[in-house]
């Protein structure tokens, strides 16, 4: 990604939570009306396409998804899964929330119990302008609980970056690490979860990341060459993953719990079956884990 410009990743993303947002409220997994707010001319045409009654339904997806396997699906159920956790945190008494690499993440602005949060969304600057603009013409101004924190992963601790906006580390937090580590340098992504494991206890982050194997070529996943292929062109390449067997260890050392790892299949279980919509692919490399401190 340029220094000058929003990540592409964040806008893909945006027009999937978009297209999820259009299903019937029987069956669609959150309501996202923001999120066709940040779509550029060819998404936008993408989503109308969705939306239409006998079209969409024959829409022939690889078109919209860039030739990925399940990518779509994926972004709607671990959206909707780090929704759930959100409000479970929330209903605890949790009284912060940061959420990492923030892209065009909405949750701050449709999720009405944070507005009693104090939110911190930390993401490149460019994205960030991008972002503001948008919801400063959509909403006025950015709404007063959320504090919006510039910072390169690559190049700069979180611990000053989130100190400097205002956020306490030693009171319990709820963070969320959504499609980060996989663009990440091992080095920042060891940086990210010793700050998190120095937190206050009960501190909890979700995260979610790429299955190593993917990257390694230890094991074969459907889709995995187009996806990457995918990424390197739009200049955000995948650099990091997790090995799920490793994944407690890991935490363990940085003073981390492992609560859940979930996979497709558990997705599948829990959020598409009873939608009647187990059928719909998923990214089978994309995972999401819960920990605490």
């Amino acid at each position: 990604m340029r220094d000058d410009a929003a990540s592409q990743t964040a806008a893909l993303v945006a027009l999937y939570r978009a297209i999820e947002s259009s299903r019937p409220p029987v069956t669609r997994l959150f309501d996202d009306p923001l999120a066709p707010a940040f779509l550029g001319p060819r998404f936008r045409w993408a989503l109308r396409l969705s939306r239409m009654p006998i079209v969409g339904g024959a829409v022939p997806w690889r078109l919209i998804d860039g030739h990925w396997a399940g990518p779509r699906g994926t972004v709607a159920v671990r959206t909707r899964y780090i929704d759930d956790l959100l409000a479970d945190a929330l209903g605890t008494g949790v009284t912060q929330v940061v959420i990492l690499g923030a892209g065009f993440d909405c949750r701050a602005y449709r999720i009405r119990s944070l507005e009693h949060a104090r939110v911190f969304e930390v993401d490149h600057h460019a994205t960030q302008a991008r972002k503001k603009a948008i919801l400063t013409r959509r909403l006025g101004t950015v709404p007063p609980h959320v504090t919006l924190v510039p910072a390169d992963f690559a190049v700069q601790t979180l611990d000053q970056a989130l100190h400097a906006a205002g956020y306490r580390h030693a009171e319990r937090s709820f963070l969320i690490c959504e499609g980060v580590t996989h663009y990440l340098p091992a080095a920042a992504v060891d940086a990210l979860f010793r700050y998190v494991g120095q937190g206050a206890p009960g501190t909890r982050i979700v995260f979610t990341y790429i299955d190593r194997r993917m990257l390694d070529g230890s094991a074969t996943f459907v889709g995995a060459e187009n996806t990457l292929a995918t990424v390197r062109r739009a200049g955000e390449p995948y650099t990091f993953g997790f090995d799920p067997a490793e994944l407690p260890r890991y935490l363990a050392a940085r003073d981390l719990r492992l609560i859940e790892d979930v996979d497709a299949a558990l997705y599948r279980e829990r959020y598409l079956q009873p939608r009647g919509r187990a059928h719909e692919p998923l990214a089978e490399f994309q995972r999401a884990a819960l920990a605490s401190v």
